[in-house]
């Protein structure tokens, strides 16, 4: 029973980390984007399908902070984490509508380094721990 349960919550945090990786590439890939459009007719389409993808992925976080957490045995913050992402990427979708990017970019920017910090944080702490016998 021990086993089935450790390789339950085993997929559940590999599921959590690909999400947040996922995320993490798909905010870089907007950045990479952004640049084109300043220099390329095709940025404005990679940029806008990217932004697809990236809100996507954003969702896809909720839902692996979800199933990774343990009703009455892990902590609700993920999901606390991956909701207040998905506000963000919300955020950031108008303002890139509205064409604001006074504040689009900086909050582009942020977004991927909160993204970074919950990937090297899930990694580390989420990383199958070895016993040396």
């Amino acid at each position: 029973m021990a086993t089935t349960r450790t390789t339950a919550e085993q997929r559940s945090l590999t599921f959590l980390q690909i999400a947040i990786a996922l995320q993490t590439l798909a905010i870089f890939f907007q950045a990479v984007t952004a640049g084109l459009l300043l220099s390329s007719s095709h940025g404005e389409v990679l940029h806008s399908v990217g932004a697809r993808v990236m809100y996507g992925a954003s969702m896809l976080y909720v839902l692996a902070a979800i199933l990774a957490w343990r009703p009455g045995g892990g902590a609700p913050r993920p999901i606390l984490h991956a909701s207040g992402f998905l506000v963000l990427a919300s955020a950031q979708v108008v303002l890139g509508i509205a064409h604001v990017p006074s504040i689009h970019v900086p909050l582009g920017v942020l977004m991927f380094g909160l993204s970074l910090l919950a990937l090297g944080r899930t990694l580390s702490a989420r990383s199958p721990k070895r016993s040396d016998g």
